[in-house]
């Protein structure tokens, strides 16, 4: 390694222990760091590195950006509309015991967050977990738990469903239907929801004991139902382009869409519901607060991630990353054992690193990784290797492997504040009872199905 490379990698180093240790200043800590990136790449300062502001911001992935501001806002409408909350009870109120409360209550979790997010989601199934548990004078601890670890498992579902499912697609350039299938192959939609499935069955297991009758008394008014229907509508509009190909694989003369399509729609039907929102509430102080409301942590937080990610591939050090995995796994002399090598590597890296930091810049850094290791095993390869494989083992790494531990995901940090203001101190070891098994169950499944579905040719 070179100065500039050392120097490029430090600065690196020292931004991301910064992320991980002060949560409150992430967004202002990753800008700081790729302002320090633009200083040295403008003024020449590192030998063959140069990085301008333009480069910086031409790295920001707008379309990533617009399709989070989108979608958030939508479903800050959909939540104030209370129409989960009264899915929620009529789910419940077929339900006939503790046992079976806590599983659907998992399960209605992990369809919720599909395609809204997963803090959203533990806010929405929380209250109405808690209440059941009120009544019943039972503690709210485990199911608050499975709730909060089921959504964060089926982020990884759809498009829509998780930040970390947005970058991916925009690495891969997949839509939405490509979560379903691609090519005929399943995609990452049936990989989880057999992981989910897979643990359903194991927190059914777990509880199979508590057999105390549930009864759902009252039920929630919906007065409004526009959000949710503009949200379906949202959902249909990424169905319905997905089958319009990107100007990359349109064929001559072919109709293709923008880069920038999935962004459009979704901030395209928040400034619709904003102005419905408006016009029905007849005041305009409901249109700002929504607005000033967004999540801009996270928004700002992407965008220097963004731009710290392009310093470091200006900088070499992506390269060198995906080159130290490839030569760990045999480099030029490949097996097929090579390629599971890396597999392997990729996927269980990503749950132990995923178990104690945010994924969201986990999964931002490993991308650029990942894309590269991916071109080397196809073009050095004399075995067939899908494009797709070590993508979604990112994915479920990563994602469904963000369980394991409290501060893994965002979804889990919610739920136990949420406990913690009802006067619930959950402990490690009592979190990893339930979340351990779980997450290594949805995860060993995913493990297996990707490979075996898209690396076929293995087994021959």
């Amino acid at each position: 390694m070179n100065t500039t490379t050392i120097v490029c990698l430090v600065i690196f180093f020292i931004t991301y222990v910064m992320i991980f240790s002060l949560e409150k200043y992430r967004p202002f800590i990753a800008c700081g760091s790729a302002l320090l990136f633009v200083i040295l790449g403008s003024l020449g300062v590192l030998d063959g590195f140069h990085y301008t502001a333009v480069d910086a911001l031409s790295e920001i992935d707008w379309n990533v950006l617009m399709m989070i501001t989108g979608i958030m806002g939508l479903v800050t409408l959909f939540i104030e509309s209370e129409m989960p909350k009264r899915i929620g009870e009529l789910i419940m109120s077929k339900v006939s015991s503790f046992k079976w409360m806590i599983v659907i209550m998992s399960v209605f979790a992990g369809v919720i967050s599909a395609f809204v997010d997963n803090v959203a989601t533990v806010l929405m199934i929380a209250p109405v977990a808690l209440a059941i548990c009120k009544k019943l004078d039972i503690s709210p601890v485990p199911v608050i738990i499975c709730v909060s670890i089921s959504s964060n498992l089926q982020g990884a579902a759809t498009l829509v469903g998780d930040t970390t499912s947005i970058l991916l697609a925009k690495a891969t350039e997949l839509d939405f239907m490509d979560f379903f299938f691609i090519d005929g192959t399943p995609g990452m939609f049936f990989v989880t929801e057999i992981g989910a499935a897979l643990s359903a069955l194991l927190i059914y297991f777990m509880f199979r004991k508590q057999n105390q009758p549930v009864k759902i008394q009252g039920q929630t008014e919906v007065e409004d139902k526009g959000p949710g229907i503009i949200l379906a509508l949202t959902v249909l509009a990424l169905i319905a382009t997905s089958f319009i190909p990107y100007k990359d694989t349109a064929q001559p003369g072919q109709l293709y869409k923008p880069e920038i399509t999935n962004g459009l729609i979704c901030l395209g039907f928040f400034v619709i519901a904003l102005v419905r929102e408006g016009i029905r509430t007849k005041q305009l102080k409901e249109v700002t607060e929504h607005i000033t409301g967004l999540d801009y942590y996270t928004l700002f937080l992407l965008a220097g991630l963004f731009m710290v990610i392009g310093a470091i591939k200006e900088a070499g050090i992506i390269d060198l990353l995906a080159d130290g995995i490839f030569k760990l796994c045999g480099g030029q002399s490949l097996s097929k054992g090579s390629m599971l090598l890396a597999y392997t590597i990729i996927v269980w890296m990503s749950v132990l690193a995923s178990a104690f930091i945010d994924n969201i810049p986990y999964v931002a850094t490993m991308l650029p990784v990942v894309s590269v290791l991916t071109g080397h095993f196809m073009l050095s390869s004399a075995y067939p290797f899908s494009p797709y494989v070590l993508y979604f083992g990112l994915l479920v790494g990563a994602t469904l492997g963000g369980n394991i531990t409290p501060v893994g995901a965002s979804a889990n940090i919610t739920g136990l504040g949420i406990l913690r203001k009802e006067g619930y101190e959950v402990e490690n070891k009592t979190f990893m009872k339930y979340s351990v098994p779980f997450t290594l169950t949805a995860v060993m499944a995913g493990y297996i199905l990707v490979w075996v579905w898209y690396m076929p040719g293995f087994f021959k």
